[in-house]
């Protein structure tokens, strides 16, 4: 079976109808070979670039095997980083969205009575960085029990940022009949020997990558002195007049600089780095992919934590020092099958990096020459229209699965012994609702919150106001958050 469409897989309905939302149509590669053998519970190391897909071909099959009543966690994806985890989560939460499959995501510098509070509750899957998975077992707050699928992410960057040891230390916690699924761009012998310690015959997988880069991304280097860059900037965003614009700089200080011009120039633009507060990184992050602005000026850090269908232009303002950044930068465009572009400054000194990126994604990449002034004239007025115009997210995945969903706030919770299969039992009795129109249920000591789904919330709002669960009468309220 050839599976060209998501129909083709045994998969159930509820995960298919997320899919469709979310505009998967057609398999990756990657999705292709993972998917039949994950629902055969098969143990994988799966060699693939970032941008391949493999969120969704360990997630679609993982959705599906989990098993919706158990209350403990039966899923942990370990990921190197804060960002990632958060794309995770959000990715699992969309693709089991009709499910009501609960995804967590622990990580530090974030308070742990919160994850601590959230991880009390149903929770089917974990997403989390190792050192704070690592930090919950040990103080007992992540029950391993019924844990049955272990999905490493990005092992190769775990490798790089010293993560190993932990990984290793959390697996050896976990019970042993479960199935373990190994992601990475690259193997270098540590994550050879840890599959071998810990696996049970596993299947390897290569991703043929057809060069390292999507072919969906056009490549262009424009050669150019330091002290010009930053009119040159100014030059491509005025003629290629991108809807959205990544620009990515090799330094904190780069990218407060480049920001601070841009912002006065009047783009409408955000900047990111590791110097922000968490909050504020995943603030930025949410609102360039619900586009609040248009631009986004940027360090390493946000080049494997942004999924957005629609980047049209990279900028690297700086040539990445490492081969592999050039790949996870410019892979933030051309995704989902879009076209995107990836445009490169290099200075007179930055030739041997350009050389080692070449080598690396193995072509070269075409000169372009920095656009005239005629150029720069002739796109000036359109340029002007679209930055005093908010950018139109068509296509943002998590927005478009929760557009018919609402949230109910009821003032009960566990102190009043109310459990899940109480809201279903009553929710799904009002007329013309039924069980499949409720959605992630979260029952809190006082207070419960459940999703409605398929624009029923209205619906389940005015007639809840009537209703009494367990023979208890609860307010209920549109919920705020």
């Amino acid at each position: 079976m050839s599976n060209r469409s998501f129909a083709d897989y045994q998969i159930s309905d509820e995960i298919k109808r997320a899919l469709a939302l979310l505009k998967y149509d057609t398999p990756t590669e990657v999705q292709r070979k993972v998917i039949p053998l994950a629902l055969e519970n098969k143990d994988l190391v799966v060699k693939a670039q970032t941008g391949s897909g493999k969120t969704a071909s360990f997630g679609i099959p993982v959705s599906d095997l989990i098993e919706w009543e158990e209350k403990n966690p039966q899923v942990l994806i370990l990921t190197p980083t804060r960002e990632l985890a958060v794309q995770v989560r959000e990715d699992m939460t969309n693709i089991g969205r009709f499910k009501r499959i609960k995804a967590v995501a622990v990580y530090g510098k974030e308070p742990f009575t919160k994850q601590k509070e959230e991880l009390k509750q149903k929770t089917h899957v974990v997403v989390g960085t190792p050192g704070r998975v690592m930090d919950h077992i040990e103080r007992e707050t992540l029950v391993l029990d019924q844990i049955k699928y272990l999905i490493i992410d990005e092992t190769d960057e775990m490798l790089n940022r010293g993560f190993i040891d932990e990984v290793e230390a959390i697996i050896k916690k976990l019970p042993s009949n479960r199935v373990t699924m190994v992601f990475s761009a690259t193997l270098p012998k540590d994550i050879e020997s840890l599959c071998h310690n810990y696996m049970k015959d596993p299947i390897h997988i290569e991703i043929e990558s057809t060069g390292v880069t999507a072919d969906t991304i056009e490549h262009f280097l424009i050669e150019v002195k330091e002290t010009e860059k930053m009119s040159l900037l100014k030059d491509i965003t005025v003629v290629e007049n991108p809807d959205s614009c990544l620009i990515f700089c090799r330094t904190k200080e780069n990218v407060d600089t480049v920001f601070s011009e841009l912002d006065q120039a009047g783009y409408s633009c955000e900047k990111l780095h590791g110097g922000l507060e968490q909050e504020d990184r995943f603030a930025v992050m949410e609102g360039f992919k619900m586009g609040n602005f248009r631009y986004l000026v940027a360090t390493d850090v946000a080049a494997r934590g942004i999924d957005i269908d629609n980047v049209k232009l990279v900028i690297n303002y700086d040539v990445p020092m490492e081969k592999e950044s050039y790949v996870h930068r410019t892979g933030r465009t051309g995704r989902a099958g879009n076209q995107g572009k990836a445009i490169t400054f290099s200075t007179p000194f930055e030739g041997k990096f350009i050389k080692a990126i070449e080598r690396y994604i193995d072509f070269e990449i075409p000169t372009m020459e920095a656009p005239s002034q005629q150029e720069v004239a002739a796109g000036q007025a359109a340029f002007d229209e679209k930055l005093n115009s908010r950018r139109i997210v068509r296509n943002n995945k998590t927005a478009r699965i929760n557009k018919d969903i609402m949230k109910l706030h009821f003032n009960g919770g566990k102190k009043k012994k109310i459990r899940a299969v109480d809201f279903v039992g009553t929710i799904a009795k009002i007329p013309g609702v039924t069980a499949d129109d409720i959605g992630i249920i979260t029952i809190q000591d006082q207070m419960s919150y459940v999703d409605i789904l398929n624009g029923k919330g209205s619906l389940v709002l005015q007639a809840m106001e009537n209703t009494t669960i367990k023979g208890k009468k609860l307010r209920v309220s549109k919920a705020i958050k």
